[in-house]
Formats: structure tokens, C-alpha cells, sequence
């Protein structure tokens, strides 16, 4: 029997691959700005970070002012890069499907591009009503105000939970609101999450066995 009594799952990264797909969009824009960056940088700085945290780093980076329109073009080429290559996390379907214990999503990204996204996958059913965002409550990771949010709605304390969870900001997060996380590594090119995560695996086929 598991020690947890409920699951939270973050949502880029773990549910759908959609952090190659945003990350290679924000290296093309921010080069065409004079950033010099790729994508490697881009994994490393921007994953699972709120957008206004990419923005500082690239205005350093550049020698021009970021245009306005700058979010408002990102968000439209990620939304068409999305609707034509986005997938879920391969495996992650399978694993909702026989988890035995309550579980939900918590992200950073908004709650309509999580709808969005978790749609296009086939996903949105598992969690149309236990759907958390850090914009809804304005906390962003690495603080753990969305998990400590998640966990009370859901009716269980951060002990009882397991954060599943694959940037080095959404497993600080975790751990800094006492929570336990596991740590999806598919993605993890720089070996952050090892050795910081309570667990680190890299096939999400393995989930259900260690939780």
C-alpha cells in the first residue's frame, strides 16, 4: 500500500511534452533580439520559471528594449507549435489510469493553457475539476504556495502528498512546503534534480511501482 495519499502532478514537462516545444520558440525569439542563446541555455534557465523571470534574463542578454509584443507573440507561436506537435508525456496516460489514490495538477503555467494543452493530449477529463495555477493565486515556484494550495483543496496535508514534478524550481517548490517530490528526469540535461528530489526516475512507466 502507498505511503501517499494523494498526487500532484506539474503540468509542462510531466503531463505533456510541451517544454522542448515553448523553450525552442522563446531561443528563436530572444535571438532575434541579439540573445546568442540555445536550447540547452533555454532548458536550463527557462524551464518550469514564470514568464517575467525569462523576460529579466533575456533583457540582460540583449542590447534593445523587448518589444511589448513580445508575450503576446510567444503565447500565439506556442499555442500553434502546440496544436500541431504537442503530446502527452509518453506512459502518463497509463499511470492516471491505474493510480488508486486521489490526484490533480498544479502549474505554473495559467489555468486556460493548461486546459489548453491537457485538451489537446486527451487528458483534460482526468482533471477538469482539480486544475491548480501559481497565476490564479499570483505565487510562482520555487515558492510552494500552489502545492500547499492544491494539497488543502484536495483535503490532505503536504505529508500525505506526492508532488511529481521534473524543473529544479518545481522540486524546490515542493520541498519547500514540506512535501515530498518526485523527480521525472526525461528532460533533465543538466542532472539538477538528483540527489535534491526525495526519488528521481526517467520513464514515467515506472511511477506507479514507486509511488
Amino acid at each position: 500500500m502507498s505511503n501517499y495519499k494523494c498526487v500532484i502532478f506539474d503540468c509542462d514537462g510531466v503531463l505533456v511534452d510541451s517544454e522542448p516545444i515553448a523553450n525552442q520558440i522563446l531561443v528563436d525569439m530572444a535571438n532575434n533580439l541579439g540573445a546568442h542563446i540555445d536550447f540547452d541555455f533555454a532548458m536550463k534557465h527557462f524551464k518550469g520559471s514564470h514568464f517575467s523571470d525569462c523576460i529579466k534574463i533575456i533583457r540582460s542578454l540583449v542590447n534593445q528594449p523587448i518589444p511589448d509584443t513580445f508575450e503576446a507573440e510567444y503565447r500565439t507561436r506556442s499555442l500553434e507549435s502546440f496544436k500541431k506537435e504537442l503530446k502527452p508525456i509518453e506512459g502518463v496516460a497509463e499511470v492516471i489510469e491505474q493510480l488508486k489514490l486521489p490526484f490533480c495538477v498544479a502549474s505554473s503555467g495559467t489555468e486556460s493553457k493548461m486546459r489548453f494543452n491537457l485538451n489537446l493530449v486527451g487528458l483534460l477529463p482526468y482533471f477538469l475539476n482539480n486544475m491548480f495555477s501559481c497565476y490564479t493565486i499570483q505565487k510562482f515556484k520555487p515558492e510552494p504556495d500552489v502545492f500547499l494550495w492544491a494539497a488543502k483543496t484536495m483535503g490532505f496535508q503536504p505529508n500525505e502528498c506526492i508532488v511529481i514534478e521534473d524543473s529544479l524550481l518545481g522540486v524546490q517548490a515542493a520541498l519547500n512546503g514540506g512535501f515530498d517530490v518526485f523527480g521525472f528526469t526525461a528532460h533533465d540535461y543538466q542532472n539538477e534534480l538528483e540527489g535534491l528530489a526525495t526519488k528521481t526516475f526517467k520513464s514515467m512507466h515506472l511511477l506507479n511501482e514507486l509511488i
